[in-house]
């Protein structure tokens, strides 16, 4: 089965390849140690913290591979290539839902990145995906599980950058 690739903003490519470093130099060892220590206490057979460690572990090694495997298929979206006559990656798209009275701004970022809580939705999404490549006044439908819901494209901008910390 062909990989497909994985639209990630510049952001989120760093975010990633920060994540990826902590865990290869910082929590691996830190995971070592625990399982070291908890060695030293004797039958693995009735030792939690062994065992804990160990699912620590594999919990570690287990990102370190997703997180590998999205920077090997990432497409970074750079925010010069974005532009705001049609909804993409990278862009914050202002929406009102038919028989709503506020409008709501949602975030387009690549799968790796979403965060729905924080209203950055997916490409892929059911909402992402009716979104991109439209523009300004357009009505796009989304099927959900209550039935169709329209949104009417209010206005799109770049997504500006968050301040870093």
């Amino acid at each position: 089965m062909a990989e497909k690739e994985v639209f990630l903003t510049r952001e989120g490519y760093d975010n990633l390849k920060n994540e990826l470093e902590e865990l290869k130099t910082v929590t691996r060892k830190e995971v070592s140690e625990r399982i070291k220590v908890a060695l030293g206490y004797g039958d693995l057979s009735e030792n939690a913290e062994y065992d804990q460690a160990k699912n620590e572990q594999a919990l570690v090694e287990d990102r370190i591979l997703q997180i590998e495997n999205i920077l090997r298929m990432a497409k970074i979206v750079e925010e010069h290539e974005v532009t705001t006559d049609k909804v993409n990656i990278s862009t914050d798209v202002t929406v009102l839902e038919e028989g709503e009275d506020e409008p709501e701004v949602f975030s387009i970022v690549g799968s790796a990145e979403s965060d729905p809580i924080n209203n950055k939705i997916s490409n892929e999404s059911p909402l992402g995906a009716a979104l991109l490549g439209r523009r300004r006044k357009d009505v796009v439908e989304v099927e959900a599980p209550d039935g169709v819901i329209r949104y009417k494209i209010i206005s799109i901008k770049k997504t500006p950058k968050e301040e870093k910390k």
